[in-house]
């Protein structure tokens, strides 16, 4: 007798970090989360985004540079996007800010449309990331991404929070699984809302 028990594919997403700094604390919160992924989530960091030029309209208009063309490809081919950001000065840093300007063109079709969306940050103050993580949801609304709500992950004195690379602090790191099982439940339904539009508008 044979079973009829579909087995889910596994999701792949695309991660990023806000950073450029060797010893960033965010890288290490980002390769922690790939290290806490579930199995059904798949995690790959986009290798190339201190490449990622200045954004310029004008030039956006003519051509796009190579980093920026691989990366808005890995973002359309992915089931989610996962975000690793600092906070300077209250904000989203800039390189960060600058590389999700680029990817949102063209506006309405950048591929970020109804992309789930994961955010985590790092930052030695007591505040953790809470401002720049406000602000990069703000930025998804208009391109139309689905940020995971909650848990919100604000690693706070994170010069205290990791011991050789390790993330040490057990809430930080149940809070990165159970947004991780979020995120997996949040790309599974847009999957599948995704997969019934496409049905019906075959069946017209």
């Amino acid at each position: 007798m044979t079973s009829d028990v579909t087995i889910p594919r596994r999701l792949r997403a695309v991660a990023i970090v806000g950073s450029l700094r060797a010893d960033s604390y965010n890288q290490l919160l980002l390769d922690n989360v790939i290290r806490l992924s579930p199995d059904e989530l798949e995690i790959r960091q986009f290798p190339r985004f201190a490449e990622i030029p200045l954004f310029n309209e004008d030039q956006a208009r003519i051509s796009t540079p190579d980093a920026v063309a691989e990366l808005q490809a890995e973002v359309r081919a992915a089931d989610a996007l996962v975000i690793a950001t600092p906070e300077y000065n209250y904000g989203v840093p800039g390189v960060l800010k600058n590389a999700l300007d680029w990817i949102s063109m063209p506006p309405g079709n950048s591929g970020l449309e109804g992309k789930p969306v994961a955010l985590v940050g790092a930052s030695p103050s007591i505040l953790g990331t809470a401002r720049a993580q406000s602000q990069l949801r703000q930025s998804f609304v208009s391109t139309q991404s689905h940020v995971v709500n909650t848990p919100e992950v604000f690693v706070t004195r994170a010069h205290t929070r990791f011991e050789d690379g390790v993330l040490i602090d057990p809430g930080a790191t149940k809070l990165i699984g159970r947004l991780l099982d979020n995120l997996v439940m949040l790309a599974r339904t847009v999957g599948a809302t995704d997969q019934r539009s496409t049905e019906r508008v075959g069946t017209r």
